[in-house]
């Protein structure tokens, strides 16, 4: 009886369901909700496995160069050159979607950019007199990359995760819309996409809620990207 039932401000609709109902007849609002916190775990959760791996391969590659930037160079070059969506639908198809198995696809995956931004800064940092200090006092190398390194490039990894976690949120509701993320009955903006396309026509609050949801969540979080880098940057501080 509650199947597509419309908008509270439709002729036909009610404040039980402020959004209307799915084909099922499951509540649209209280399901946005509820993927809000799939949606912003995998993001949050993908953008610290990928810091951790590209941070560790791009201060590596910044601080030795010669042979270990040669060889970490040509990991990243690899793996720019591999198409995200198509690895990770291929992955996903042999393994099975599920929430850990899209978070580690998308973890392993989306590292290149924190590996890149780290490795360039790194290179800047390496001959500082504050790294010299350190080398000259005959601190070890682990002491050297985690406390005079990583603490004056966290700023820029800081902006580069917010984007890669608004990445990962496009890139597991794009999974999760073709069959290979999130699996039902788990309620996901992407698979409530899916759901709801054979009724664009007929029902357009079916569609359009999830997508705007997707459109704010990753426009906020690229505007917080945008804050902090303007926070963190000293130009910007004295400008």
């Amino acid at each position: 009886a509650n199947r597509m039932v419309p908008p509270v401000w439709h002729d036909k609709g009610s404040w039980e369901h402020v959004l209307g109902t799915d084909k099922l007849g499951r509540d649209t609002l209280s399901r946005l909700l509820f993927g809000t916190r799939i949606s912003l775990t995998i993001g949050l959760v993908v953008a610290l496995i990928s810091g951790v791996i590209g941070t560790t391969l791009g201060v590596l590659a910044g601080y030795f160069g010669g042979r270990v930037d040669a060889v970490i160079s040509y990991i990243i070059t690899t793996r720019l050159a591999m198409p995200v969506v198509l690895v990770a639908l291929a992955l996903a198809s042999l393994t099975g979607g599920s929430l850990t198995t899209v978070i580690l696809l998308l973890g392993l995956l989306l590292w290149d950019r924190f590996a890149v931004v780290s490795r360039s800064v790194t290179q800047q940092m390496r001959d500082a007199e504050y790294v010299f200090a350190a080398r000259t006092l005959g601190c070890s190398l682990p002491y050297i990359l985690l406390r005079e390194v990583l603490p004056n490039i966290a700023g820029s990894l800081i902006v580069v995760m917010t984007l890669e976690m608004a990445h990962a949120i496009l890139l597991e509701a794009t999974l999760s819309f073709l069959g290979m993320g999130v699996q039902p009955p788990t309620p996901e903006w992407g698979a409530m996409l899916a759901n709801a396309r054979e009724f664009m026509g007929s029902a357009y609050w079916a569609v359009t809620f999830p997508g705007l949801i997707i459109l704010l969540t990753v426009l906020m979080i690229n505007l917080m990207g945008d804050g902090l880098r303007d926070a963190l940057d000293p130009k910007m501080k004295r400008s």
